[in-house]
C-alpha cells in the first residue's frame, strides 16, 4: 500500500486485507450488541454468494442493512477508477467497501470498531488494495495523506459533533477531510434531509427513532444532525467550496435505486417506492406517491428529497442513475444519464451496463432487440429509439440510447383521467393499440410496452424509449396491451376510476384470459428477479407495521359515514349528489321511476371486498355478466369483487332493462372494508 505510516504500526491480516491497529484504544467503545457476534459469524463463516440466502433466511433489518448488496449502489455511480486512491471514513461492517475496491486502485478505511472492521474484513478478504485503520479518527488523520482522489463520507458527517469537539464541529469536521483531498479530487457526502417527505409522511428520524424529531430540530439534543439542502450548502459555503453539486437519492441513499440531479430531476409518478419501513414501525399520515407528484408539480423536488449526496469538487457527468439490480444476475443492469442541461435544454444520451458479467449478455442483446424491432416497425407510426452498443474492451459493454424530449404515454393518459376526459383516453388507448399491432405477426415482441416506455416528442411522434424486455416469438397483441393496462392500474389508485370492463370489451378478452395474463405476469416478474425475494418481499417478511390516522381514532360519525351504501341515479345528467341518497342496510330493495338512466351503487367509501349474492329488477335476476352491469373493482371469486380505491362503484344500466313507472330493484350484498395493503398484496400476487 502506498500510505506511509512508521513503525509503530501493528498490523493484523484477514485474508488480503490490513488491519493497522496503531490508533486502537484497546476495546470497542461502540457497539450494537449480539447483532455484531451474529455477522461476524455470517461474514467468517459464508461466502458473499450466500449472503442474500441469510438475508431472506433471518428476515432481520440489522442483517438486511450491514449485508445486502444493494447498499453499493450509492458510490458505484461515481466516476472512480483503477488509478485513484479513495479514503472511506466510518467504513463499519463495509456496506460500500466492496464496491470502492473494485473501482479504485486503493481504499483505505477508518472506523472505530475493530469488532466491525473484522466484519468488514472477513467479507472483502480477497481484496489486496484495502487497508482499514481502526480508532479514533482524529488520532488516525495526522497521519493520512493528502493525495486522495475521492473520500467518502456515507453516512457519516451527521455525526460531526462525535468526531470533533469544537463549537463548528460541521465546518471544522469538512476543514480535516479537505486537507487530505487530491488537488482536483472530490468528497462524497451522503445523508438523510432533516426535511425528507418520508418525515412529514410518518416516518421516524433515522438515527434516534422518535417521530418528527429532525423536523423539530432535535429538541432532546444528541450528537446527531442532519441537515436541509440549504443547511447543507451553507455549511460547505461557510468551509470556501465553490464546487458543490447536489445529487438526490432515492428512497433514500441507504438503498438507493435512482439518484437525480439539478440537472435531470423526477418527473410525476416516478416515485412510487415509498413503503422502505425495514427497521421500524412507521406512520402514513398520506399518500407519499400523490404528495411527491404535487412536490415535483411545484419544483419544490429538492427540498423534500429525503437525502442528499453532495459532490464536492469536478461535476459528475453521470446526472442520473437507476439500478435494477434487485434481479437475477443475469438482468442486473443500470441505467444512466450522462450529459448536462443548458440554457434549460438538456442534451446527453441515455446508457444502460451491467452490473454483473452474466447480464452482459443481457445489455447485448437489447441492441438486437433494437435492430429486430426497427424491422418490425419499420414505416409504422411507432418508432424504436436508436440504440449503439459499445464494446469497449474484452471486459466492458454497454448500450447507449438517444436521449428525447417528450412526455409518456402514460402522463398523457394520467392528463385526460385527471381531466375526467374519458373520451380522450380512448383516443389515446385506441392509438396505442393500433401503432402496436402492427406486423403482430412477425415472431419478435417486446412485452414491456407500457405506457410508461412510450414517448411522445413535441412534434408528434410516438417512440417506444425502453425494449429491454423484448422476446423473439409472436405474442397476442391484447396480452401486451392487458398487462399495460394491468401495470398502469395497479402503480395508482387514482387511476380506479377507470373502467376496466370497456378496456377489456375493447380488447375482446374473457375473464378467464384475464386471469391467465395476470399469472403470466407473475411468472415473468419471477422470471426477472429469479429465485431471490425482492425488497418488497423482504419487507413484507421483516414485516414492521404501518398505522393510519384510523388505527388511533375512535370511531367518529366521519368513519361511521364511511359504511353507508350511496345510489346515485342518472336522470340524464350523469351522476351527482344531488340525485344521491344513503341506506343503512347491505340488504335493501328501492324504488326506481321510470325514465332512469342508470343507478350506481357505492357499497362504502374505502376499500372493500364486496359479494353481490342477489340482484334483482322487478323481480328478475340480472346476471352478474351482464354488458349493463359494470364496476371500477377487480373479480376476486364467484359474485366477489375487491375495490383497491376509497370510492368504490357498481353501475346499473337500467335503460337498458324493461321499465314501468315505478320499478323495483333488489340488492344482496356482503361488504368487508380491507386495509389498501392487502388489497394491493393481492393485486400483486396475481390473486385478481
Amino acid at each position: 500500500m502506498a500510505d506511509n505510516f512508521d513503525r509503530e504500526d501493528r498490523i493484523e491480516e484477514i485474508g488480503k486485507i490490513k488491519l493497522n491497529l496503531k490508533h486502537y484504544p484497546g476495546e470497542d467503545y461502540y457497539c450494537d450488541g449480539d447483532i455484531e457476534d451474529e455477522l461476524l459469524a455470517i461474514t467468517r463463516d459464508c461466502a458473499q454468494v450466500e449472503y442474500q440466502r441469510i438475508i431472506e433466511e433471518r428476515k432481520s433489518w440489522p442483517i438486511l442493512y450491514h449485508l445486502s448488496s444493494l447498499r453499493e449502489n450509492i458510490v458505484e455511480w461515481l466516476p472512480i477508477d483503477k488509478s485513484m486512491k479513495v479514503l472511506e471514513v466510518g467504513s463499519g461492517c463495509g456496506a460500500i467497501t466492496g464496491a470502492l475496491a473494485r473501482k479504485a486502485k486503493e481504499v483505505t478505511c477508518i472506523d472505530l470498531s475493530k469488532k466491525r472492521s473484522m466484519i468488514n474484513a472477513y467479507r472483502h478478504m480477497e481484496c489486496d488494495n484495502v487497508t482499514i485503520h481502526v480508532g479514533n479518527f482524529q488520532d488516525i488523520e495526522p497521519d493520512l495523506p493528502c493525495d486522495y482522489d475521492y473520500i467518502c463520507l456515507i453516512g457519516v458527517f451527521e455525526y460531526g459533533q462525535a468526531y470533533i469537539g469544537s463549537e463548528t464541529p460541521y465546518e471544522d469536521f469538512l476543514k480535516i477531510i479537505e486537507k487530505h483531498r487530491k488537488k482536483g479530487g472530490s468528497i462524497a457526502i451522503a445523508i438523510e434531509n432533516k426535511f425528507g417527505l418520508k418525515y412529514w409522511a410518518g416516518c421516524k428520524e433515522d438515527h434516534l427513532g422518535t417521530w418528527f424529531s429532525g423536523l423539530e430540530d432535535y429538541p432532546e439534543g444528541g450528537v446527531v444532525r442532519t441537515f436541509t439542502k440549504d443547511g447543507l450548502l451553507k455549511i460547505v459555503e461557510k468551509c470556501g467550496f465553490n464546487d458543490a453539486h447536489m445529487y438526490y437519492p432515492y428512497p433514500d441513499y441507504k438503498f438507493m435505486t435512482s439518484i437525480y440531479s439539478d440537472a435531470y430531476l423526477p418527473k410525476k409518478g416516478e416515485l412510487s417506492s415509498n413503503q422502505r419501513n425495514f427497521d421500524r414501525e412507521r406512520l402514513q399520515l398520506f399518500d407519499e406517491k400523490l404528495v411527491f407528484d404535487t412536490i415535483i408539480k411545484e419544483e419544490q423536488f429538492p427540498l423534500f428529497s429525503n437525502s442528499y449526496m453532495m459532490i464536492l469538487g469536478p461535476e459528475p457527468e453521470v446526472k442520473y442513475a437507476k439500478y435494477s439490480n434487485d434481479r437475477a444476475d443475469d438482468y442486473k443492469i443500470k441505467t444512466t444519464f450522462v450529459g448536462s442541461r443548458n440554457a434549460g435544454v438538456l442534451r446527453g444520451q441515455i446508457e444502460k451496463h451491467p452490473l454483473s458479467n452474466l447480464a452482459k449478455a443481457h445489455v447485448e442483446q437489447i441492441y438486437s432487440a433494437y435492430e429486430k424491432l426497427s424491422e418490425r416497425f419499420e414505416n409504422s407510426d411507432i418508432a424504436i429509439n436508436k440504440c449503439s452498443l459499445h464494446k469497449e474492451n474484452e471486459s466492458e459493454v454497454y448500450a447507449s440510447f438517444e436521449y428525447l424530449e417528450g412526455r409518456t404515454l402514460e402522463e398523457l393518459l394520467d392528463e385526460c383521467l385527471e381531466k375526467d376526459d374519458i373520451d380522450g383516453f380512448r383516443v389515446l388507448f385506441n392509438q396505442y393499440l393500433e401503432r402496436i399491432s402492427y406486423h403482430a405477426e412477425m415472431p419478435v415482441c417486446d412485452y414491456d410496452l407500457i405506457f410508461a416506455n412510450i414517448l411522445i416528442t413535441p412534434d408528434g411522434k410516438w417512440h417506444v424509449i425502453d425494449y429491454e424486455w423484448t422476446f423473439e416469438k409472436e405474442v397476442d397483441t391484447k396480452e401486451i396491451a392487458f398487462r399495460a393496462i394491468y401495470c398502469y392500474v395497479l402503480e395508482n389508485e387514482k387511476r380506479n376510476k377507470l373502467n376496466l370492463d370497456l378496456i377489456l370489451e375493447k380488447l375482446c378478452i374473457t375473464e378467464a384470459e384475464a386471469s391467465q395474463y395476470r399469472q403470466q405476469e407473475m411468472k415473468f416478474q419471477k422470471y426477472v428477479t429469479g429465485k431471490r425475494l425482492s425488497m418488497g418481499e423482504i419487507r413484507e417478511a421483516i414485516a414492521q407495521p404501518v398505522y393510519t390516522i384510523e388505527d388511533f381514532s375512535m370511531v367518529s360519525p366521519a368513519e361511521k359515514q364511511k359504511d353507508k351504501i350511496q345510489i346515485y341515479e342518472d336522470c340524464g345528467q350523469g351522476f351527482s349528489e344531488e340525485n344521491s341518497f344513503f341506506l343503512e342496510e347491505k340488504e335493501f330493495e328501492i324504488v326506481v321511476a321510470e325514465g332512469r338512466k342508470a343507478l350506481r351503487i357505492d357499497p362504502c367509501s374505502d376499500y372493500c371486498i364486496v359479494l353481490l349474492k342477489e340482484l334483482e329488477w322487478n323481480g328478475t335476476k340480472i346476471p352478474l355478466k351482464s354488458k349493463l352491469l359494470t364496476m371500477n373493482g377487480f373479480k376476486v371469486g364467484d359474485g366477489t369483487y375487491a375495490f383497491a380505491t376509497q370510492d368504490p362503484n357498481i353501475t346499473l344500466q337500467v335503460a337498458g332493462l324493461e321499465q314501468k313507472e315505478d320499478n323495483v330493484l333488489k340488492v344482496t350484498m356482503q361488504i368487508t372494508r380491507m386495509p389498501l395493503e392487502t388489497i394491493t398484496h393481492m393485486q400483486k400476487r396475481g390473486l385478481f
